[in-house]
């Protein structure tokens, strides 16, 4: 047990992924503080970040596994909160600056496209008539918001209905998402991947498998994970898709389509469940190895 390290986890309490990778630390190093961000406050008098009454300055190092419970531009000022005691010697896990890029799906997009990794078709704009010719282009789209995880307000919209329908459900779509993101709905073989990455090197592949009529794979919609062994083409396109983020922990989410595989994502956290299920790897206490690697 590596007694003299102090290592909390920014988490959502009570969820599992948070609780189990703070088992894990607890288990190896005896000390155990899961912080919500929604209680945090930060003095920039003393330059000190609070979390019932605990001064983050003077652990030893900070995980991120989860910011907020629901993704929106929120998580963006809770990320600059950290930066704090990063600048004070903390170190954390990934760095802010890294998930900073990843919350807001534009910019992780962004990053992917000028990395020339293989993406679904996509338009992005404010533009309702050019929202109405992309549909008609693609026949098929997906809307998504910009800050969303398992598929939470995605809307489906198809070129069969009229321009009046069309641009109907767009216009309802833009009143909670002023940027539109739309990409060619894909059709899916039934699944698609989890490619797990520890400081960039690959530890396996999960897979999601649908289990119903839903259009999408996730297991919020009643996906189930399973073991999974992509090509060696697919490994290393997830590996170029999230070396540029410099995470140290993420999964990237890859699809194979009739003109090949694709990818869709690259997480900011990175979930262990999927891991754990579909793989069978302890990605929690694997994760805690590595910091307390990097720490000493």
């Amino acid at each position: 047990m590596t007694k003299q390290l102090k290592i909390g986890v920014i988490g959502i309490p009570g969820k599992w992924s948070t609780e189990t990778l703070a088992d894990a630390i607890e288990a190896k190093t005896g000390y155990r503080l899961v912080i919500d961000m929604a209680d945090c406050h930060l003095d920039l008098r003393t330059q000190s970040l609070f979390y019932q009454g605990v001064d983050l300055s003077t652990l030893d190092a900070l995980i991120i596994k989860k910011i907020s419970q629901t993704y929106s531009p929120s998580m963006l000022d809770r990320i600059e909160l950290l930066r704090v005691p990063e600048s004070k010697g903390v170190k954390i896990f990934s760095p802010p600056e890294s998930i900073i890029r990843l919350v807001d799906r534009l910019s992780c997009t962004i990053t992917l496209n000028q990395a020339n990794i293989p993406m679904p078709e996509t338009v992005i704009t404010e533009d309702i008539e050019a929202a109405v010719d992309c549909v008609n282009d693609f026949k098929s789209t997906v809307f998504k918001p910009l800050f969303s995880t398992k598929a939470r307000g995605m809307t489906i919209i198809d070129s069969d209905l009229s321009d009046k329908k069309i641009k109907a459900k767009i216009s309802e779509f833009k009143k909670h998402n002023q940027m539109m993101y739309i990409q060619k709905k894909i059709n899916l073989p039934g699944h698609d991947m989890g490619l797990v990455f520890l400081a960039g090197e690959y530890l396996g592949t999960y897979a999601r498998v649908n289990q119903g009529d839903s259009w999408n794979t996730t297991i919020h919609s009643g996906g189930k994970y399973m073991n999974y062994q992509p090509s060696q083409e697919i490994i290393d396109m997830a590996k170029s898709a999230q070396e540029p983020f410099k995470l140290d922990y993420t999964t990237v989410d890859v699809a194979e389509t009739d003109t090949g595989p694709i990818v869709f994502e690259v997480s900011a956290f990175g979930g262990f469940k999927g891991a754990l299920e579909g793989i069978g790897i302890n990605a929690a206490e694997l994760y805690t190895d590595y910091v307390i690697q990097q720490l000493n």
